[in-house]
């Protein structure tokens, strides 16, 4: 479709059954509200990232801020968090599809991040049916039927639902306000808390949202003048939104509290986005050797730097009255393979039992097996309890340097680490491109943060002339010709286990490759790799 039905609002999207339920007059005018209030503050802020990270590149050191000093040593706390958000010992994550929406809620997990953003491809047959999917969830009438003909429905008892969308960098280039894109993050938020906001008070729950890729205090303050502003256009009391804010990027573990601090009537706490904090940390550090990571596999939650971020996550959620979530485990279960099962579950019980014990108050998975696994190191831990915020951890002390330590780490730069991040980040591109951004490969559930890790790493490797070392013990640099004749290698794999069919067909192999070639070789670092995705995406 291709109209205008307010003035300055452009909807430019296929139109499909039930589309027009959410994108009414109204709910236009509602998210055109929101642009033309916060758009200019927000290309403002995107403005001051890019500022800070030539700062970067030039040499600088990221550290705490000294104008903030005063609100690290106030003694003020968070609101309290509302009876669904007081216990979130597991939370299941994925994207906004029928079935996924469906299952999630079911899987036991006492939360379900719907996802609009790293595992979700931003089609618009998956944004605008996303919202469709999540009303019908909440009002209790969404099903499904496979092709196989089994049924999907909700159980009596669903796990409380929780929205993440987009980052403040995207777009939706399917609907223009004033002639410009509408903000990916703005449209998500909007049209969610538009439809729902007062079905889900009247059901005794609230508005509850995640916010990805917050580099700084003042992108939460933005975030909160946008939930003040919101409340009040709908009638709805401040303070009725939650949002838990992900720490996944490097500067925003520097500022910690003050985005607690500026989310403070609305904060549900901080999440500790591993897989992201990764990328960030070579992203931020691009210029400079001596932040080169080992293979990604390598990069643990007990290294040095990953360590200290998540102990000064906890103590400082803890210091202030929040909630503490820990990072994804993203196995999911091999239906062959029950070897592959047992060890991996092994593997994810191994880490939520450091969390637990870390005193995070809740953790992540990707698929409804984890849960059980997942929820029993959380019960050895809580008990009864529905967290341990009590807990506040005053034997932490986390300093600048130990944020920045990526000097002590086990592990090297492999042939097989190299040759992982070209498969998986050609494989996963190819996923997107096809609309889905919650990819299965080789039993982990990939999304747009781990292809940013595997990309990110192989520009590292290549601009700062990395030795690989093979199984062999043989040493070779890391080159632009290396890696395409690896990816060319990888990609003979991968059609030998998909075969011919689906390989040339759907799979995409040639724009899937030179995308990723365009990200991981190109002179100049993107800096994410969705952004030149959504231009073949639209």
């Amino acid at each position: 479709m291709t109209e205008e039905l307010i003035e300055g609002v452009e909807v430019d999207g296929p139109a499909e059954d039930g589309f027009d339920a959410i994108l009414t007059v109204d709910a236009l005018a509602f998210v055109a509200g929101l642009q033309r209030e916060f758009n200019q503050r927000r290309k403002g802020l995107l403005s001051r990232r890019a500022g800070r990270q030539a700062e970067l590149d030039s040499g600088a050191t990221l550290d705490f801020l000294t104008a903030t000093e005063a609100v690290r040593s106030d003694g003020w706390k968070v609101a309290p968090a509302p009876r669904d958000l007081q216990d979130r010992r597991v939370e299941i994550t994925g994207p906004t599809d029928r079935k996924m929406v469906i299952n999630a809620l079911n899987s036991g997990a006492r939360g379900f991040m719907a996802d609009f953003e790293d595992s979700n491809s931003p089609t618009w047959h998956n944004m605008i049916g996303g919202h469709l999917n999540l009303i019908d969830a909440i009002d209790g009438t969404i099903e499904f039927t496979g092709s196989d003909g089994k049924g999907y429905r909700l159980d009596e008892e669903v796990a409380t639902l929780l929205v993440r969308p987009r980052g403040w960098h995207l777009p939706e280039k399917h609907i223009k306000i004033d002639g410009e894109p509408l903000a990916g993050a703005l449209c998500d938020f909007g049209l969610f808390l538009f439809h729902n906001a007062k079905r889900l008070i009247d059901k005794g729950s609230a508005p509850y949202f995640y916010l990805p890729k917050v580099e700084s205090h003042l992108e939460a303050r933005l975030w909160n003048d946008i939930f003040n502003h919101s409340q009040d256009a709908l009638r709805v009391p401040r303070g009725t939104i939650k949002a838990t804010a992900l720490i996944e990027t490097v500067p925003a573990a520097f500022e910690m509290e003050e985005i607690l601090y500026e989310l403070r009537d609305h904060s549900a706490g901080l999440n500790a986005g591993r897989w992201d904090y990764m990328f960030s940390m070579i992203k931020c550090h691009r210029t400079r050797p001596e932040f080169v990571l080992p293979d990604r596999n390598s990069v643990t939650m007990t290294v040095p730097f990953m360590r200290a971020y998540t102990e000064l996550l906890v103590r400082t959620c803890h210091k202030r009255g929040a909630h503490a979530m820990g990072g994804m485990s993203a196995f999911i279960p091999s239906r062959k393979n029950p070897d592959v099962n047992e060890k991996a579950f092994a593997k994810v019980a191994e880490d939520k039992q450091r969390e637990a014990g870390d005193g995070f108050d809740g953790t992540w998975v990707a698929h409804p097996d984890s849960v059980p696994v997942a929820a029993e190191q959380f019960d050895k831990v809580l008990g009864d309890r529905p967290h341990q915020v009590d807990r506040t951890r005053e034997e932490v002390s986390v300093e600048c340097k130990d944020l920045l330590n990526v000097s002590d780490m086990p592990g090297g730069i492999t042939e097989a680490g190299l040759r992982s991040d070209v498969n998986v980040g050609i494989q996963y591109i190819s996923s997107w491109l096809r609309g889905n951004g919650a990819a299965g490969i080789y039993n982990l559930m990939e999304d747009a943060a781990t292809a940013e890790i595997a990309r990110s790493q192989v520009w590292q490797w290549v601009r700062h002339d990395a030795v690989l070392t093979d199984e062999a013990g043989n040493t070779r640099q890391v080159t632009h010709e290396l890696v395409r004749r690896i990816a060319t290698e990888e990609l003979d794999r991968v059609r030998g286990e998909v075969g011919d069919e689906f390989f040339f067909g759907q799979g995409r192999p040639d724009e899937s490759r030179a995308l990723f070639e365009e990200v991981a070789l190109g002179e100049r670092f993107v800096e994410f790799l969705t952004l030149p995705a959504y231009d073949r995406l639209v």
